[in-house]
């Protein structure tokens, strides 16, 4: 693949950060997002864009429904819980005018999700997003978006999550390998059609490929789809009882999608000193998602 050569992927504290008095409204966030064109040209690097948000504090209802949808059981806040409050400031920069792509149409790739230092519900967290590297791969460009999460002065959790953007880029693409499940099927959850409307409803993300058959079908799926980060959040939550408070990494690589309704089956096995895990159709054809905790 070829790199870009890309100003954003200079530190995140030399870029001066757009602060947010509070979390801005999601509706008129999607509302831009859905009317925003783009403006890239292969080979143009991104803006290196950031966003802050100071004094972030657990809702402890909105934890509690989050923690149910996902299957969390646990007193602590989730790995993947913060994501989902620095979605608006994602789309913050999604939006941005100084951003070139379209903000919709996106595809997440993957997510790496860090735990420095146990989380605490009852702290108050700063948060910040900002645009990092980008190369150009077969599929067009992919770039990535660094978040962290700062309470009592000190980095308590991170997240480094890479998108695709779909362009023509002359790049030939690599053949593709055949994956097996590792391990032993430890669990199998059906997934309910409205699933992706329940998710959106504490996410924020009111992508319509989530919502219903009806509108996927408008940009070319077959049936609504799940979101990607709920998935990842589910096998976690499956996961938690061997979990740490802290000092541990999650990365996932998101393939292909979940269709709504429909049944998966949950893998797992120790390699490596790692834990890795999959969640695979039902047939056990298809691997919706593979991941790893180290």
């Amino acid at each position: 693949m070829n790199q870009i050569s890309n100003k954003s992927q200079s530190p995140l504290h030399s870029v001066t950060p757009l602060h947010l008095e509070e979390s801005p409204s999601m509706a008129l966030l999607l509302a831009k997002a859905s009317f925003k064109g783009g403006n890239y040209k292969v080979g143009d690097p991104l803006p290196p864009l950031t966003a802050h948000w100071d004094k972030l504090q657990v809702n402890v209802d909105h934890l509690e429904r989050y923690k149910q949808i996902c299957g969390f059981d646990r007193h602590q806040l989730p790995a993947t819980y913060l994501w989902v409050r620095a979605f608006p400031l994602i789309m913050t920069l999604l939006v941005s005018k100084q951003f070139p792509l379209k903000a919709m149409g996106q595809v997440h790739l993957r997510n790496q999700i860090s735990v420095h230092s146990p989380l605490n519900i009852n702290k108050t967290f700063s948060i910040t997003a900002a645009i990092d590297h980008s190369k150009l791969s077969s599929k067009g460009l992919e770039w990535s978006m660094q978040i962290s999460v700062i309470s009592d002065g000190q980095i308590v959790w991170s997240c480094l999550s890479t998108f695709l953007y779909r362009c023509k880029t002359g790049i030939e693409r690599e053949p593709k390998s055949i994956t097996q499940p590792k391990g032993e099927c430890s669990d199998s959850w059906q997934l309910p059609s409205d699933l992706g409307r329940r998710y959106s409803t504490i996410s924020g993300d009111y992508n319509p490929i989530h919502l219903s058959a009806l509108s996927a079908k408008l940009f070319g799926f077959k049936r609504a789809i799940a979101h990607g980060m709920w998935s990842k959040a589910r096998c976690l939550a499956a996961l938690t009882p061997s979990l740490p408070e802290a000092g541990y990494s999650v990365d996932v690589n998101f393939l292909k999608p979940v269709f709504l309704p429909s049944k998966v089956s949950f893998y797992s096995a120790k390699a490596d000193s790692q834990q890795q895990f999959s969640l695979f159709s039902s047939s056990g054809d298809q691997m919706h998602l593979q991941g790893s905790i180290s």
